[in-house]
């Protein structure tokens, strides 16, 4: 069973959508698709705010901070989310300032309240400083066993009328199909148009970073693609959606976001196998990397639990 309230078609996916906010703009953008897709979804929402103690005090206090401030740091966290909640018109919001380490804080609280999706705005952080203060979202989205939606605060992340173009990328892996069902699940809420895309990855079909792919080798991983997506496409057309399908050579995450960008895409759903530690460092991973450049939201389904 795939994450999430898997439902068949024209049932409820979504109950309970979770939106973490720390005030940014691209936290506010993450509310806005998350109130979208409560309404098509009739689901509620959970607004929190997390008061992280321990970056409050800073690294040269071991005494920590007195009650006074993190009182002081709660009362902000409520304006924080007071400020979100006019977006949240007509649909149902419960509200919660806790205290903890924010990634573990937002599992946590999507553990114990059943939350079916998560909302989150991203920063987009690249570089050392990701590697050195890491990223709540990266964390999240590795360790949540319900999709997570991530969005940047840019002008092609509006929610405008809804979605119209979802891409759903797919190799044919159980972390690729993942997300799947919750890619056409939205796209039949919001009657989208949904592109199946496979990257065929040339890095890793050639024997060098010089040589090209064998002949063979390329014909086999095509065919694969071209299965993969006709089978997205199949099942799209059985929930009476339009859909097209994409199989192109050349560098996953990098393909996918020209495939977003030139097709005017509003979503993109993908699997993630929740990788973690060095074996990440080393080979990176698709997903992480779309969610980090991507335009537009990414919906990202960590297979990792699924059966």
């Amino acid at each position: 069973m795939i994450q999430g309230r898997v439902c068949p078609s024209g049932n409820t996916m979504y109950d309970t959508v979770l939106v973490p906010t720390d005030g940014s703009d691209h936290a506010e953008r993450a509310g806005a698709h998350a109130a979208f897709l409560a309404r098509a979804f009739d689901a509620s929402i959970h607004l929190l705010n997390v008061v992280d103690l321990q970056a409050a005090a800073g690294p040269m206090n071991a005494g920590g901070v007195d009650e006074a401030y993190v009182e002081r740091l709660e009362s902000e966290g409520e304006a924080t989310i007071g400020a979100l909640e006019p977006i949240f018109e007509d649909v149902p919001v419960e509200t919660a300032v806790v205290r903890g380490r924010p990634s573990e804080a937002i599992l946590d609280y999507a553990a114990e309240h059943d939350a079916d999706l998560l909302a989150m705005g991203t920063h987009g952080r690249t570089g050392l400083e990701r590697y050195i203060a890491g990223s709540v979202v990266e964390h999240v989205v590795r360790h949540a066993t319900v999709p997570v939606l991530t969005t940047r605060a840019v002008e092609t992340s509006t929610v405008d009328d809804g979605y119209d173009e979802i891409v759903i990328p797919t190799d044919g892996s159980e972390p690729s199909t993942a997300a799947v069902e919750h890619g056409l699940a939205i796209a039949e809420r919001t009657d989208a148009r949904v592109h199946a895309i496979n990257v065929v990855n040339v890095a890793t079909l050639s024997s060098g970073p010089d040589q090209t792919a064998p002949t063979e080798l390329l014909a086999e991983f095509t065919a694969r693609g071209e299965r993969a997506t006709e089978e997205i496409a199949t099942a799209a057309a059985d929930r009476g959606l339009d859909a097209t399908t994409t199989v192109r050579e050349g560098f996953p995450a990098r393909d996918i976001l020209d495939y977003v960008e030139a097709n005017d895409a509003d979503l993109v759903a993908m699997g993630t196998a929740g990788r973690s530690g060095l074996n990440r460092f080393l080979l990176g991973s698709t997903t992480e990397r779309v969610i980090r450049h991507s335009p537009v939201p990414v919906c990202a389904v960590n297979a990792r639990d699924a059966e």
